[in-house]
């Protein structure tokens, strides 16, 4: 083979190679999604192993959820209870969730008095739309966090769709971010795991 033949071959290669990169990268622009197929308007940083980083326009943290099943009778004398870790958004049956939230940036969030809310979603029937309503569960009042750290258990004792509010504000600022919480099991879910990363948010 002539090397002019030689080159033609590797500036093919690259061209094919760069191209496939493109695609990859528009693809996820266009559906909105990270690179783990998460929904980028709700974890723009994507999933990495039981951690989400969600980030809002003043306020960045990192997000993670461990379960306990509500049917777990302890043992006397238990050095530790056997919460086990499980995605941000969902947990499969009813039971105890326990959250830890790290206030990642900016630093002096830590001194803005902070409140945590849960809420469940609940559907009202309409005739022209469907319509929802928040009903609280647990509210801490605000207070600030010089560690850095929120840690707070739930007890979750229904099927359904809730969310986690953290919010506050300063003269010049107001923090929010909200993380959507699925408690059950779903047949979509099964289905859903045979899937690309990028089509599982349509399904």
């Amino acid at each position: 083979m002539s090397a002019n033949a030689k080159l033609l071959s590797r500036r093919f290669q690259l061209v094919i190679g760069g191209s496939v990169i493109v695609t990859f990268i528009m693809v996820g622009v266009l559906l909105g999604t990270s690179s783990q197929g998460d929904s980028s308007d709700t974890y723009p940083k994507g999933f990495r192993g039981q951690t989400c980083t969600i980030e809002t326009e003043t306020l960045t943290i990192g997000y993670s959820s461990y379960y306990l099943t509500g049917d777990y009778q302890g043992i006397e004398g238990e050095v530790r209870t056997p919460y086990m870790p499980v995605p941000c958004d969902k947990i499969p049956q009813p039971g105890m969730l326990n959250i830890a939230i790290d206030l990642l940036h900016p630093d002096f969030a830590r001194n803005v008095p902070l409140a945590l809310r849960l809420v469940k979603i609940n559907a009202i029937d309409t005739i022209e739309e469907e319509m929802f309503e928040e009903h609280e569960v647990l509210s801490i009042p605000a207070q600030t966090y010089p560690s850095g750290v929120i840690t707070q258990a739930f007890r979750l004792d229904e099927i359904g769709q809730y969310v986690v509010y953290l919010d506050g504000a300063t003269e010049n600022s107001q923090y929010l971010v909200k993380v959507p919480v699925t408690v059950g099991h779903d047949w979509k879910d099964d289905v859903r795991n045979y899937l690309p990363p990028v089509l599982r948010q349509y399904f």
